[in-house]
């Protein structure tokens, strides 16, 4: 057998699962990843959290214009304060590092001011793009960097539930808003995370053109694949995965208060077009 077989076998959810002839530690690596929400209470250094950020800023940046910041929040009064904003989730409270990632436009700005330069392009929807895009490339290096360090994350998307509250917690000027939360911790060994299955590549990989008929094998499959996982870790997900996503995306009502998150943007100074 293939030696990298369980890897690939536990990311897609299928002893059947094709297994490629190439690879390499870091790709090893990357398959392991999972998501942790429950953490020892050791802490994080500071020299540890300088490489992780070393290591996010080695991620590209659109025009290399770097339109991304992070908070590191380890004052526990501060990480409860975020994780009621959050959706009251413990995982933030227990974990000695919380790192908000931002979308950070202000740096630009004052730069352009600086400089004698307007900044009326930072209205425009595609540099708040920008500074997505580029807060995630960054957050998803520091990921892979915590891992590496024999550490454990989870991306918190529900930091965009409140961007207002949000933002006032952490003194955000105009034009900076939180985009997401990582926790980072070492993790607590007797509640071990589970590798998540991923869809089978056929869904997500497409040669030449697009199709979405062609997909359909392959989400039929991931609904087994997601209904055993959801049973081996005891979650009451009601139906399939495709039943589950489907309700996520009903209405605006699902979107669990995010629908607002461009009236908020606006009032943080973003004046999107």
């Amino acid at each position: 057998m293939n030696a990298r077989a369980p890897l690939f076998q536990a990311r897609y959810g299928s002893a059947a699962t094709p297994i490629p002839s190439a690879g390499s530690p870091v790709i090893d690596h990357l398959l392991a990843h999972r998501s942790v929400r429950a953490y020892l209470p050791d802490p994080v250094s500071d020299d540890t959290l300088s490489a992780i950020v070393a290591a996010a800023q080695s991620a590209a940046s659109s025009s290399n214009l770097h339109a991304w910041s992070v908070v590191a929040v380890r004052d526990p009064a501060r990480k409860a304060r975020l994780a009621e904003l959050a959706g009251d989730q413990e995982h933030i409270r227990q974990a000695p590092l919380l790192l908000v990632w931002l979308a950070d436009l202000a740096r630009l700005h004052d730069v352009a001011t600086r400089v004698g330069e307007s900044a009326a392009a930072l209205d425009y929807l595609e540099m708040f793009e920008v500074g997505v895009i580029d807060a995630a490339l960054a957050a998803q290096n520091a990921v892979t960097a915590a891992e590496s360090l024999g550490l454990g994350t989870v991306y918190i998307g529900a930091m965009r539930n409140r961007p207002e509250d949000v933002a006032a917690e952490l003194q955000l000027p105009p034009r900076v808003v939180a985009m997401f939360g990582l926790c980072v911790g070492t993790p607590d060994p007797q509640q071990p995370a589970a590798v998540k299955p991923r869809p089978p590549q056929s869904v997500v990989l497409h040669q030449e053109t697009y199709s979405l008929p062609a997909q359909q094998p392959g989400l039929a499959e991931y609904d087994g694949a997601m209904s055993a996982f959801y049973a081996s870790q005891g979650m009451k997900v009601r139906g399939s995965w495709s039943n589950h996503s489907a309700k996520r995306v009903r209405d605006a009502a699902s979107l669990s208060g995010r629908d607002r998150l461009v009236e908020a943007l606006n009032k943080l100074g973003f004046g999107l077009r």
